[in-house]
């Protein structure tokens, strides 16, 4: 089966090759370091909003306490106007009980009153120091999380590889198996679409294009497929388990799109499909029969 005139010769593939570190770890440090700074604003603005609510209730503190004040001077003048008037009427002993008894009940119920309000103080202070503990830890355990997971995916890039596809283009990095294809979907760098293709005389969806598997080799771990993409077909003969099986479609010029396969067996092959995330192709009617229901689904 031949190739259409609209495949990239291997020169004009090089002019795509790309290099460099992906601009996904950039983005993703920015988008640490403000989720980090944000998060200390908002700590440092909750913190601020406590205090002031504890400098409020400082000050009424110093208004219940000038009240205090003025009712034991009230008591004091009670007590005064008692004492001058035994000394000017001559109380008898009867009377002059009634009054220090209600003179001391006076007292007891002001002590009470200062007993609540001193409570009801320390309760306050205690409900503010609290929250601004609470948002403290809260900033602290956030940044923890961030940490772990920028640690999780750069521990997950290192376990994966790069090759060289079949068109000479660098690869993205390479998956082995089922695991290792849910940590790229982690990265996030292309589009993941896995997928379990048998023999037949029909191709198989998958993602954007479709695919026919013609036959394999399992002692070899070799097959040979058709891809159908933008209209073409396109055979790609005695591929090996693991190499990176490259091809463009309109709209995603500067990146190849690339098939694994990880698994040959005698009857189908399983492995997963990759795509640019950006100028993806949509999905064109190709000159073969009718596809199978679909392989699998995007990663999210």
């Amino acid at each position: 089966m031949s190739i259409s005139p609209n495949v990239p010769s291997p020169q004009e593939s090089y002019q795509y090759e790309s290099a460099g570190t992906p601009r996904w770890i950039t983005i993703l440090f920015i988008i640490l370091f403000l989720i980090v700074a944000g998060l200390g604003a908002y700590g440092y603005m909750t913190v601020s909003r406590m205090s002031q609510d504890l400098a409020k209730q400082q000050e009424q503190n110093k208004v219940l306490t000038a009240e205090l004040d003025q009712a034991n001077s009230r008591l004091a003048d009670i007590k005064g106007h008692l004492d001058v008037t035994e000394q000017k009427i001559g109380m008898t002993e009867s009377e002059l009980a009634n009054a220090k008894s209600r003179a001391e009940a006076i007292r007891k119920d002001q002590q009470a009153s200062d007993a609540r309000l001193t409570a009801k103080l320390t309760q306050v202070q205690k409900e503010s120091s609290d929250q601004i503990g609470a948002v403290a830890t809260e900033v602290g355990g956030a940044k923890k999380d961030i940490a772990d997971t920028r640690n999780d995916l750069e521990a997950t890039k290192s376990k994966l590889e790069r090759a060289t596809g079949d068109m000479g283009v660098m690869s993205g990095l390479i998956a082995r198996n089922h695991d290792e294809v849910e940590q790229l979907k982690r990265l996030g760098e292309r589009n993941y679409y896995e997928f379990t293709i048998p023999k037949s005389k029909s191709p198989q969806r998958v993602g954007p294009i479709q695919i026919k598997l013609n036959k394999t080799n399992e002692k070899k771990s070799m097959y040979t497929m058709t891809v159908y993409a933008d209209d073409r077909e396109i055979e790609k003969k005695d591929r090996t388990m693991g190499e990176p099986v490259q091809f463009y479609v309109r709209g995603s010029r500067t990146a190849p799109y690339e098939i694994v396969v990880f698994t040959v067996q005698k009857n189908n092959i399983s492995g997963y499909l990759a795509t640019p995330k950006e100028g993806a192709a949509a999905p064109a009617p190709v000159a073969a029969p009718a596809a199978a229901p679909t392989a699998s689904k995007p990663s999210s």
